[in-house]
């Protein structure tokens, strides 16, 4: 076992059960240069131990210096002389440093969105994209939240390719993402604190009942969710828990535990504490709905821009959606295509990976109706109300804002 200094362990930047952490090496030699590496799984108390997966490697950028930083995002486990791998879960210590002391500024989001879902965050994301002093990275990012796990088809960055997505920031004065799982994950406030302690964050919250009805239409729509009706889905939330009754497609399983992704009042309360009152603006979805010029315009003053600056057309977006054609949706969400290209990640040219989203959300959209969902039954309506009535309570003593209507 090799020793190496250690510390305390950093936000996992990952894909699912992977983690990606910075650490501090004392073998100058220890590692080759430039090896390419998948990251190891952090496990254990301080000191910490590293058990490192089968076929993992360690990227090393500098060599040279007797104490040097490493991010472990292909990172390899390989002794002084050797050019093969060290066996599947070889342990070693590490030392974990604050990644945020070695970013500039400029090169980390400012702000972030962080749900909750359909509630309006693709619209404000839109809006806010509009301005000149406002860059914002593409939907759904989710770089954080080492506790959401989804499916190999889901295309999860590593810190390098997370920070390119914001490397064409060109002399705006703040930068963000929205990803709507942020403020379901428990731990995803922790992370972002100490990636960016002086974070902003917008949470946009919407009416539970309505928020879950138009969630399982979302879920229907791209895959997520296989159960014909909604009244279902509610009613297979035990046995989903039990990790039963999950589609083949189905690439986030917590969501589908419907009636969970609606406890605002902890997820929202998780923000507070970590980032105070003043960094976090909390928008209610019937409002934005209503006055959308109103909401944008406060938050460009959360966010310290020119808020008279109203040149945006204020039009629907991510509105109630169908398939056109079940065949070709079955090819563009098909897990295990979706899974081989993310692996060929690596090797494709960073412009041509780009080129294949762009052609795959052209596809999507083109395969996309926009239509109403049919209205939700007058009954289910009534009895989510009544499960959500002390939930609401809460969350209005929590934001000190009487929000009772959404249950009365």
């Amino acid at each position: 076992m090799t020793s190496i200094g250690c510390s305390l362990p950093l936000p996992c930047w990952h894909r699912p059960c992977i983690g990606h952490r910075r650490v501090t090496l004392t073998q100058k030699d220890w590692l080759p240069r430039n090896a390419r590496t998948i990251p190891p799984t952090v496990t254990g108390e301080r000191p910490g131990i590293v058990d490192v997966p089968e076929k993992a490697w360690i990227a090393c950028s500098a060599a040279s210096a007797e104490r040097f930083e490493v991010p472990i995002r292909r990172v390899s486990a390989v002794q002084p002389g050797c050019t093969s791998p060290l066996p599947a879960h070889t342990q070693f210590l590490c030392e974990a440093t604050p990644l945020r002391s070695s970013l500039p500024s400029r090169a980390k989001p400012d702000f972030f969105i962080v749900g909750a879902p359909k509630c309006g965050t693709t619209a404000l994301t839109h809006y806010l994209a509009t301005h000149p002093d406002v860059f914002m990275a593409p939907k759904e990012l989710h770089a954080f939240g080492a506790d959401l796990q989804f499916g190999r088809q889901f295309y999860r960055r590593d810190l390098r390719n997370y920070l390119a997505e914001f490397a064409s920031r060109n002399g705006e004065r703040c930068a963000g993402e929205a990803s709507v799982w942020y403020l379901f994950s428990e731990q995803a406030a922790a992370e972002i604190k100490q990636f960016n302690p002086e974070s902003r964050i917008i949470i946009m919250l919407r009416n539970p009942a309505e928020m879950l009805y138009s969630l399982y239409y979302q879920f229907r729509f791209d895959g997520n969710e296989h159960l014909p009706t909604f009244e279902e889905a509610l009613a297979a939330e035990p046995e989903r828990r039990a990790g039963r009754l999950i589609g083949r497609r189905s690439y986030f399983a917590r969501g589908l535990l419907y009636r969970e992704t609606a406890r605002y009042a902890g997820q929202v309360r998780r923000y507070l504490e970590a980032f105070g009152r003043e960094q976090v603006l909390v928008l209610l979805y019937d409002q934005f709905s209503a006055n959308p010029a109103a909401a944008y315009c406060r938050t460009l003053d959360f966010l310290g821009v020119d808020s008279t600056h109203l040149d945006v057309p204020f039009k629907v977006i991510n509105a109630s959606r169908r398939i056109r054609n079940r065949a070709l949706n079955a090819l563009l969400t098909e897990p295990l295509l979706r899974r081989i290209v993310l692996q060929l990640r690596p090797c494709v040219p960073r412009f041509l990976f780009r080129a294949l989203r762009e052609a795959d959300a052209r596809l999507r959209q083109r395969n996309t109706v926009f239509q109403q969902r049919p209205p939700m039954p007058g009954a289910l309506r009534a009895r989510l109300k009544r499960e959500f009535g002390s939930e609401v309570e809460r969350l209005s003593e929590l934001l000190d804002r009487d929000l009772t209507y959404w249950t009365s």
